[in-house]
C-alpha cells in the first residue's frame, strides 16, 4: 500500500527523534552537501542556513523524498571489507555497541562468496554462502534466480546447468570466497561447483543449494533457532553491483565507484516472518547482494537468505525456517520427488531376461518390403565390428544381431548402447497398446558389465529413450511380446536433456511415419542410431552421451520401386563437419550451432559423415537424386531444416 505524504514524514521524524545522532549526522551532510545529487538539486540555500543554525525541523526544510534519501545514505553505510575484516565508520544511527558486534562476525567473513560464472556473458550473478557439509564437501546456499541464470530445475528439484544457445558450450559456476577490495587476482579463493543439490521450483522459496568439494574449504554460518524479530540488528554481507535501475550518482556517491566487492552492511530488521508477512530489513543493498546471508549481529547467526529489495528503502530475505527445510532435503544429496498421490504408478525396478526367454525371436527381416526389394542393415566399418556385442545366440548369418519382435539391435560394448536399430513396420495390422507402468530389462544374451541399467541413467541430464519406438514393432498376433521386447536397456539410448526441446519434431517425424503406414496400409523398414564421436560428452562415470541420431526409412514407392528417405537431429554438428571435409568456406564463416533440429539429410551425405555403407539406399533418396553425386562430390551437402512435416522431401 503506497504511503501518504504525512505518514512518510511522520515515518522520518519518528526515526530522526529516535536517533538524534542520525538527526545531527543528516544535517552535518546537508551543511557539507555530501547528499544524494537529486536531493541537492531541491535544498535551497537558506534551508542549508536554517539547518546549520538549528531554526527549524529538517522536515520542514527539505522535500521529504530528498530527506529520505539523506537519511538512508547517512544511516545504513555498507561497509568495505578488506583482509576477511570490515572496516568501521561512525554507525550514528545504531546502539553503541555495534561495531563490536560487527567485529564479531568476522570469522564469519571468509564464508560468503561471489557466485560467478562460465562460459556466460555475465561474469557473475550474486552472493553464496557455506551453510553446510563436512570433510572436504560444502554446501552453498544462493537464490533460486541466480542459479537460474545458468541452470534448469529437474523434476527431482536438482538443478543441471544450461548450454550457451549460440556456442552450445556449457553453463558452470564458481563460488569465490575472495573478491574484496585491494585483492589480487592471486588471491582468488575460487571453488568449482559441482552440482546444483536444489533448485527451488518458481512458487517456493527463493533458495538454491550448491555443493563444492575441496581442501581447506571455510566453515558452515551457524543458523539461528528461531525466526528474526522486529527491530533485531542485523548485516548483511554480500557483493553489491551497480544496478542501473538506481540513480547512478547517488550509487557512485555512496559506493565510492566500489562495486563487485564483498561488503558488510548493517541495518534492522523491519518485520518479522509470519503467515501474512514477508521478512524485511533495510540493509543497504544493490543486485549483486542476492544471496547474502541475513545475520544477527548479537546471537552471530544467521536469520535469512536475501533475495529483493528497493535500493535504499527495504529488503526482503527468505526466512531461516524455509532455508532449513530446503537443507533437509538436501543432505541426502538429491531433493526426494514430490510424493506421488495414493495408487499412482511408480517405474518398476530392474527386471532380467532369461536367454531362454527369446527362443523363436525373428528379429529384423531385410526382405519385409517384400517384390523382391531387400532392406539390408548399413554396412558398418571394421572399427565397429569388432566393438559389437555377440549375443549368445548368435547365428552364423548374423553374429551381431540381438534379436527381439519385429526388430533387432546391433550393440556396442565399449559405449554399452545401440549402434544401430532396425524395426519392421506393419501398417496393414497394426496393434494399439497402452502404455502401462514401465519396467525395464537386461537382456541375459549379453553380459552384464556391457548394458547400462537404471542407475546408469538417475542423471538429470540424462534421458533414457527407446531407440526403437515402443509402437513401431505392435503388430500381428505377437504385439504384446514385441511391446515388452521394446524395454531392454539394449535398445535404450543415452539423450542428453537438451535435446528435449528438438526432439519435439523428432517425434512428430516418427509419429508421421507410422501413422502414414497404419493410414495406407504399407510396410515400412526403419533404421535408428546414433551419431558416435570420440569427444561425446561423458555425462557419469564413462557413459557418454550422442550429440545427435540419424534415422533411416526405406520402403516400397508407388512405383513399386524401393524409396528412402535419412533425418538428423541435430544441432549442425555433422553438417558442419561435412562441410570442413570437403573444405567448403562456409565452415568458417561465422557458422554456428544452434538449438536442436532435425534435417532431412540426403543419403549420401549421411553415408559419408557416418563412414556406414548406405549403398543400398542411394539412388532411392529423392533428396540425393536432387542434386546428382557427379556435381556434388566436392559440394556441399545436400539437406533441408524440417520447421514443419510439410517440409519433408518425399
Amino acid at each position: 500500500m503506497t504511503m501518504t505524504i504525512d505518514e512518510r514524514v511522520e515515518g522520518v521524524r519518528t526515526r530522526l527523534a529516535r536517533s538524534p545522532r542520525l538527526a545531527q549526522a543528516v544535517r552535518d551532510a546537508v551543511v557539507r552537501g555530501d547528499v544524494p545529487d537529486a536531493a541537492a538539486a531541491v535544498i535551497p540555500d537558506e534551508a542549508r542556513e536554517a539547518v546549520a543554525t538549528d531554526r527549524q525541523p529538517l522536515e520542514s526544510l527539505v522535500r521529504i523524498d530528498a530527506l529520505e534519501a539523506i537519511v538512508r545514505r547517512v544511516g545504513r553505510p555498507p561497509l568495505l571489507i578488506r583482509n576477511d575484516a570490515v572496516e568501521l565508520q561512525d554507525l550514528v544511527d545504531f546502539p553503541p555497541e555495534t561495531g563490536g558486534l560487527i567485529t564479531g562476525i568476522h570469522p564469519w567473513i571468509p564464508s560468503v562468496g561471489r557466485v560467478e560464472f562460465l562460459n556466460h556473458r555475465m561474469s557473475w550473478g550474486g552472493t553464496g554462502w557455506v551453510v553446510d557439509g563436512d570433510g572436504d564437501a560444502r554446501v552453498v546456499a544462493t537464490n533460486r534466480h541466480v542459479a537460474k541464470l545458468v541452470a534448469r530445475r529437474t523434476a527431482t528439484g536438482r538443478g543441471v546447468f544450461l548450454r550457451s544457445p549460440s556456442s552450445g558450450v556449457l553453463y558452470g559456476m564458481n563460488v569465490d570466497f575472495k573478491e574484496e577490495v585491494g585483492a589480487r587476482p592471486e588471491d582468488a579463493r575460487a571453488v568449482a561447483v559441482r552440482e546444483i543439490l536444489y533448485l527451488a521450483d518458481d512458487a517456493a522459496p527463493d533458495v538454491a543449494l550448491l555443493r563444492i568439494v575441496g581442501a581447506g574449504l571455510p566453515d558452515p554460518l551457524d543458523l539461528a533457532d528461531d525466526e528474526a524479530q522486529e527491530e533485531d540488528v542485523v548485516a548483511l554481507i554480500g557483493y553489491p553491483a551497480f544496478d542501473s535501475r538506481n540513480d547512478a550518482n547517488d550509487q557512485a556517491r555512496y559506493f565510492h565507484d566500489l562495486y563487485d566487492v564483498k561488503r558488510c552492511a548493517p541495518g534492522f530488521v523491519m518485520q518479522a516472518l509470519s503467515g501474512r508477512t514477508v521478512l524485511t530489513h533495510d540493509c543497504t543493498s544493490l543486485g549483486g547482494n542476492s544471496g547474502s546471508p541475513l545475520i544477527d549481529l548479537r546471537s552471530r547467526r544467521v536469520v535469512g537468505l536475501h533475495y529483493a529489495g528497493v535500493y535504499g528503502v527495504e529488503n526482503s530475505a527468505v526466512g531461516i525456517g524455509s532455508l532449513k527445510r530446503a537443507l533437509a532435503g538436501a543432505e541426502r544429496v538429491v531433493i526426494p520427488v514430490p510424493r506421488r498421490p495414493q495408487g499412482a504408478e511408480i517405474e518398476a525396478r530392474d527386471g532380467f531376461s532369461e536367454p531362454g526367454r527369446f527362443r523363436g525371436r525373428g528379429g529384423y527381416d531385410l526382405d519385409f518390403l517384400g517384390d523382391g526389394l531387400a532392406a539390408p542393415w548399413p554396412g558398418l566399418p571394421a572399427h565397429v565390428l569388432d566393438d559389437l556385442a555377440r549375443p549368445s545366440d548368435g547365428t552364423a548369418a548374423d553374429p551381431f544381431q540381438l534379436r527381439y519382435t519385429h526388430f533387432g539391435v546391433r550393440f556396442s560394448t565399449s559405449r554399452r548402447q545401440p549402434v544401430v536399430t532396425a524395426v519392421n513396420i506393419d501398417g496393414e495390422h497394426p496393434v494399439r497398446i497402452k502404455r502401462g507402468k514401465d519396467k525395464w530389462f537386461t537382456d541375459g544374451r549379453l553380459g552384464r558389465d556391457v548394458q547400462l541399467g537404471r542407475d546408469d541413467y538417475d542423471d538429470p541430464e540424462i534421458d533414457r529413450g527407446h531407440m526403437v519406438r515402443r509402437e513401431d514393432p505392435n503388430w500381428g498376433p505377437d504385439a504384446a511380446q514385441a511391446n515388452d521386447d521394446t524395454f531392454h536397456y539394449t535398445n535404450a539410448a543415452v539423450q542428453h536433456a537438451t535435446m528435449n526441446q528438438g526432439k519435439e519434431l523428432w517425434l512428430g517425424l516418427e509419429n508421421y511415419i507410422l501413422d502414414n503406414a497404419r493410414t495406407h496400409g504399407f510396410r515400412a523398414c526403419v533404421f535408428t542410431g546414433p551419431v558416435n564421436r570420440d569427444d561425446d560428452p561423458e555425462i557419469k562415470d564413462g557413459v557418454l552421451a550422442p550429440r545427435e541420431f540419424w534415422k533411416l526409412v526405406a520402403m516400397a514407392g508407388t512405383d513399386g520401386t524401393l524409396h528412402a528417405t535419412a533425418y538428423l537431429l541435430s544441432q549442425g554438428d555433422l553438417i558442419r563437419e561435412l562441410l570442413e571435409k570437403r573444405d567448403r568456406t562456409e565452415a568458417k564463416e561465422g557458422f554456428e550451432l544452434g538449438a536442436y533440429r532435425t534435417f532431412q539429410i540426403a543419403i549420401r551425405d549421411l553415408a559419408d559423415a557416418t563412414g556406414y555403407d548406405l549403398s543400398a539406399y542411394v539412388a532411392a533418396d529423392p533428396l540425393s537424386r536432387s542434386v546428382p553425386a557427379d556435381e556434388s562430390v566436392d559440394g556441399a551437402p545436400v539437406y533441408v531444416a524440417l520447421d514443419s512435416l510439410t517440409d519433408v522431401v518425399v
